[in-house]
């Protein structure tokens, strides 16, 4: 499923128009981008919990070439299912 598509569904499912189902979902977005960004962590509670983990530089190889590389320090984001949808899954 994609966004376009995620979109049609919401609407659907809760009567609204796309245009309101569109901008639910970019203000959802928006709002964990902006707290994951300040370092908060979001928790929905069934769903699931994104939050941010840093990752130490190291070092690499060029699977063409073979030379080492070094790989540079960062944040990455991180998303654990919670109960209800790890059940549902399976």
């Amino acid at each position: 499923m994609n966004k376009t598509e995620l979109i049609d569904a919401m609407a659907a499912d809760a009567g609204i128009t796309k245009a309101a189902a569109k901008k639910a979902l970019e203000s959802f977005l928006g709002n964990v981008e902006s707290s994951l960004k300040g370092g908060n962590r979001v928790s929905l509670v069934g769903f699931g919990s994104w939050s941010v983990s840093e990752r130490s530089a190291r070092e690499g190889r060029n699977p063409q070439t073979g030379a080492t590389i070094k790989i540079a320090a960062k944040k990455v984001v991180k998303f654990k299912a919670g109960n209800d949808l790890a059940s549902a899954v399976n």
